[in-house]
Parts: structure tokens; sequence; C-alpha cells
């Protein structure tokens, strides 16, 4: 038996949700409901395993399960950048210390499987653009790491090319930064409107997706499981737990994970004068240099209105819920970032400014394998969770139907998780260290 300790909850609004205006109405669960498989959590791992399920195998009774709407989870509140080189958030410049170019494949097929649920699906198109995404250094340090990561691609035989300041004010209509490193890979995502475009384009396929329906825990049930959840019983052949950090809030992996937030904030909609004001491309995306700075990205009109988002600050919280402190911090770091960036517009007020819940472990690796006979995971995205999530959406489907594949491969071969610290020191230890790496990444 597994039984949640915590639901997912959010106490910041979702803005990529938001942006897109009503919801649809939400489909109840039936009574009595009965599944082949199904799948807890609705966020990009979930309805990956679900398009994957059906696409082995139409027959499939599928049912995804969400605590919330679709959209207004972490699918909803992350930067929507699906990249597909080595990205070590761990390390100084994105190298990565596996094999980059495995890691750089499963990527890239991660993308490719979004780019065809886009046509499958008929989403918007700008919910899904693959026009890649720059490196900004706003710093000597920051250039020094762009030149260094430009090295490591070359060596694996990918494209990039540098980009002088009057280059970087050109994209961005700021004068803030003085290199760049574009690699054109990257599908840049709405991706609030991704996902609830996969949800619709699922149950136009057969598969029920069921919101506002926290799944409480499951038991072995005869030959299969019954799924406790707030709107009643689902018995199901299968289990994918598709929840990312929440795993272990059902016992799983129980202190290996590292339960982290990052916070973001976004314009409001800027008027037609501010736009000119500004200049530059209506839409480009900025990762740091340093993996610790500040992520930029611009929207236009398709994907929400012309506005700004701006990303920093990161908490450790093993309980799953962000503090208001920490957001009224990142709010204000935030302010400080943008008005650096974007003088002429400096003292705007944010329209919106939401934490997202990520979560990581001590050695990278995510927990995509059976955990007992008929339950499978496909969490723990490491800060990488709409390419990572789509590939162990993927791989736990896979599993589920005994189709081998190396996306499949990969996730069975990684390690187990290591375990964490003893608490209280692992989280102050952790906080500690993220600090830091906030104090060291500066201007960047």
């Amino acid at each position: 038996m597994y039984s949640a300790k915590r639901i997912p909850r959010f106490d910041s609004p979702a803005a990529w949700a938001e942006l897109l205006g009503d919801y649809p109405a939400a489909q109840p669960l039936t009574e009595g409901h009965k599944a082949d498989v199904t799948i807890i959590g609705a966020g990009f791992a979930g309805l990956s395993a679900a398009r994957r399920l059906v696409q082995l195998d139409t027959s499939l009774r599928v049912t995804v399960l969400d605590a919330l709407r679709v959209g207004e989870g972490s699918a909803g509140r992350n930067s929507g950048f699906m990249i597909d080189l080595p990205h070590d958030l761990a390390s100084d410049d994105y190298a990565g210390g596996g094999d980059d170019k495995a890691l750089t494949t499963l990527n890239r097929q991660a993308i490719a499987f979004a780019k065809g649920a886009v046509a499958e699906y008929r989403i918007n198109p700008a919910y899904a653009d693959l026009v890649g995404k720059v490196n900004g250094a706003a710093t000597e340090a920051g250039d020094a790491h762009n030149q260094s990561y430009a090295r490591h691609l070359a060596s694996l035989g990918e494209p990039s090319e540098m980009l002088d300041a009057h280059a970087m004010c050109e994209l961005t209509g700021s004068s803030y930064y003085r290199s760049g490193l574009y690699t054109p890979g990257t599908l840049m995502l709405q991706p609030a409107g991704y996902v609830q475009g996969l949800a619709a384009g699922l149950r136009q396929a057969g598969v029920q997706v069921v919101e506002h329906c926290a799944v409480r825990g499951f038991e072995k049930s005869g030959s299969g499981w019954r799924v406790r959840t707030a709107q009643g019983d689902v018995r199901s052949g299968h289990i994918i737990v598709a929840a990312n950090g929440h795993l272990e809030s059902f016992g799983i992996a129980k202190a290996r994970l590292i339960q982290l937030f990052l916070f973001a904030s976004i314009t409001p909609e800027l008027s037609s004068e501010e736009i000119a004001a500004l200049g530059g491309a209506p839409r480009w995306g900025i990762t740091p240099a340093d993996p610790m700075g500040t992520t930029m990205r611009r929207i236009d009109t398709a994907q929400g209105g012309n506005r700004i988002i701006t990303r920093t600050c990161a908490v450790v919280r093993p309980d799953m819920s962000a503090r208001p402190k920490d957001l009224s911090r990142a709010k204000a770091v935030q302010m400080k970032k943008f008005a650096d960036r974007f003088p002429n517009l400096a003292g705007m007020e944010m329209a919106q400014a939401w934490a997202g819940h990520l979560c990581l472990t001590l050695n990278g690796v995510s927990v995509a394998r059976e955990i007992e006979q008929g339950v499978f995971s496909a969490c723990v995205q490491n800060g990488l969770g709409t390419a990572r999530g789509t590939l162990t959406g993927i791989a736990a489907a896979e599993a589920v139907m005994g189709h081998p594949s190396a996306i499949r491969d990969h996730f069975e071969q990684e390690a187990q998780p290591k375990p964490l610290p003893p608490q209280p020191f692992a989280t102050w230890g952790a906080n500690a260290y993220l600090r830091w790496k906030e104090r060291r990444a500066g201007a960047e």
C-alpha cells in the first residue's frame, strides 16, 4: 500500500496558464472506473506516457489523474526551454560529465516527440517554436564559460555561434550582455499551452484526463491495483507515477530526493511605446552563461502577449512548499535583475510572480523504472523537466508495454539515487550552497 503524505499545491499562480485564459470544463471521474493503465500526474511526463501508450496500442484504456488543472503545476511554471544539448546545472558551463552525445540524441528524441504531438493534435505551433537559444554573458567570467562550452560543443561536432555585444543588443534590445553563444536546437515552448494541447489531443484519442482529482494512494487489489482519489477509486492493471518530486510523497525514494523551488516573474503586456523603446526581436530566450545566473525570455502575442520573463533564485524545501518569504526575496532580486538589463523599463511592476517545483538527485539520475510489479515511475527530472519529463514518460510507457528502446534502456541502466545527508543538515547545507552559487554568479 502506498499512501500520499502530501498533495501537490502552490500558493502562487501558474503564469503561463493564466496567459491562456479560461480552462475548458473539467471532466469528472466516472463511478467504478477501470483502466488498463492509470497515470498519476498530467505534466510533461504523464501526458507523454499516455501518448506513447496509445501509440503502442490504440485499444488501451488509459486514465491520467492530476490534483490540479493541466498546466497549473510545474508544467506551467518553467521557463519553456526544451534543450537538446548537454545542460548540466551542477557544472560551471553546462558541459556534462557523462556521455553527452548519447544524452543529446535522447533530448532530440524528446523534441521530435513534442513536434510530432504538435502536428498530430494540431497544437498551436507558436507553443513549440524550434528557434534555438542563447547563453548570455555579462562578465568576463561568463564569456569564459561560453568559450569553454563552445569548445566542448565543437568536440561533440555540434554547431554554435558566438555573438558579440552588438549582436546581443540587436537581439534583446539590451546593452547589458557582452557576448552570447547561440545554439539552434532548443525548442521554445509556451509550456502550459503545449501540455493543455497535448491533453486535448489525448482526450480526442480516447484517453481520459481527469483534473482536480488528487491521488491519495494506491494498493494491490487482486491481480491489479486500486488507485484511491478524491473523486473515487480506479481499478487498474498498471500504474505510472509521473509526479516528479511527489514520488517521495508515496514513500518511494525517501531521503534521496532534493525538493527545489525556482522563481520567476513576468511583466504586464508591453505597450506599443514600450516595445518601440525596447527594440530587439519579438521572441528570444537567454539562459545565463553561469548556470546559477538569471534566465530571461521575451514572448509575443502568439505565446501570451508581448512580455518579458525573469527567472532566478532557488531554495530547497523538503516539505514541497515554498514559503511566502521565498517568493518575496525572489521578487526583489528579479526586479533588480530586470532593471539592470532594461533600464528604460526600470520600476515596472511585474504582473505576476510564481514558484515552480523541481526535483533533483545528488548523482543526477532520474527514477524511471519498475518500482514493483505493475507500478512504474517516470519521475525526478533534475531541473530539465520539459525534455527529461518527456523522456521518462516515454520510458515508463515502454516499460509497461515491454517495448524495447534506447530511451527505456538509458533510464533502466541508471544508478539508484544517492542517499541525502541527514536532516536538517541536508537542507541547511543545500541552501547555503545555493546562496553561495548565486553570489558567485553575480551579474550573470
